[in-house]
C-alpha cells in the first residue's frame, strides 16, 4: 500500500479524466491521495475532489507564489476550512526566492499566518520551500519556539542543513521524483540519512513525473517509481517501504482514516 501525499487532482489536466486516475493508482496499490490547496478562491474546486473519492483528502491555503493576490491578515479563513472533516492539513505554504512570484515580505506574512493555522488546528503544515532555506529555518524555528505545531518538507530537494533543522523540529520530509533524476545524486544522499520513521512519498502531479515517465504528466500512480528508489537507498523491500511511508502518513495526517482495503 502507498499513499501519494501531495498532488494537486483538481487542476484542469486532470479534468476529463478523475475517476480514471485514482483507478489507476488504486491498480498498483495507492490507496490514499491528499489533492493540496493552493488558492483559498480555488478551496472549493479542491475540496469538491475530496469528497467525491472515498481515499481522496485535501489540504486548505495559499501556496507562496498567490500571497500577492490572496493576502492573509489572520487565520480565520484556514481555520474555517479546517473544520471540514476532509481537510487533514495546513498549506501548502513557506517561501519561494526561485520564482518570486510574490514580494517576499507578502510571502512571509502568510507563512506565519498558515503556521498559526497549524498550530490552533493541530493539522500538518505543508511546508513549499525553494531557495529560502535560511529564512525558512529562521521562520520555522521561531515559531517553534512559541508553540508546538507538525509539519512536512513537500517535495524535498533541499540541503542537510535544511533536512537536519526540519528532523530537529519533529518534522517529516516527503520524496517526490526529484528523486529519480540522474541529477540528483546528492538529494538521494540526503535520503539516506533521513529517519525510516520520517520518510513520506508524494508525486506533486500533475508536475515532476519520475523516471521513466519524465516529461510526461505525473500522477499518483507514478509515486510508486519514487518508493522503488527509496527502498534501494534505504536497503529494504518495496513493499516494506510502502508499509513505513504509510504508516508514517497516518501518524502525521491523524485526522484521515484508513481506507477499507
Amino acid at each position: 500500500m502507498f499513499v501519494d501525499s501531495h498532488c494537486h487532482l483538481e487542476y484542469d489536466s486532470f479534468a476529463e479524466e478523475g475517476s480514471a486516475v485514482i483507478e489507476r493508482a488504486q491498480a498498483v496499490g495507492v490507496n490514499t491521495c491528499v489533492t493540496i490547496g493552493t488558492k483559498l478562491s480555488t478551496f472549493p474546486k479542491t475540496l469538491a475532489v475530496a469528497e467525491r473519492y472515498d481515499n481522496v483528502w485535501c489540504t486548505v491555503g495559499v501556496h507562496p507564489h498567490d500571497a500577492a493576490t490572496e493576502p492573509l491578515t489572520d487565520p480565520a479563513a484556514l481555520l474555517d476550512a479546517a473544520k471540514h472533516p476532509k481537510v487533514i492539513g495546513i498549506g501548502e505554504t513557506g517561501l519561494d526566492y526561485y520564482y518570486d512570484h510574490s514580494p517576499r515580505a507578502e510571502q512571509a506574512t502568510n507563512f506565519l499566518v498558515h503556521i498559526d493555522a497549524a498550530t490552533q488546528t493541530g493539522l500538518p503544515l505543508i511546508i513549499h520551500t525553494r531557495d529560502a532555506e535560511d529564512d525558512t529555518i529562521a521562520m520555522l524555528e521561531e515559531k517553534m519556539k512559541r508553540a508546538p505545531f507538525k509539519a512536512v518538507l513537500h517535495c524535498f530537494s533541499g540541503t542537510a542543513k535544511l533536512a537536519e533543522a526540519g528532523l530537529k523540529m519533529g518534522f517529516y520530509l516527503s520524496a517526490s521524483g526529484v528523486i529519480t533524476f540522474k541529477n540528483a545524486e546528492p538529494l538521494r544522499e540526503v535520503f539516506r540519512s533521513v529517519p525510516m520513521d520520517r520518510l513520506l512519498v508524494e508525486t506533486d502531479s500533475p508536475y515532476l513525473a519520475p523516471i521513466p515517465h519524465r516529461g510526461k504528466r505525473n500522477e499518483p500512480s507514478f509515486v510508486v517509481h519514487t518508493a522503488k528508489v527509496l527502498a534501494e537507498l534505504k536497503g529494504i523491500s518495496l513493499e516494506e517501504l510502502g508499509q513505513v511511508t504509510t504508516d508514517n502518513f497516518f501518524r502525521l495526517f491523524d485526522k484521515a482514516s484508513r481506507p477499507h482495503v
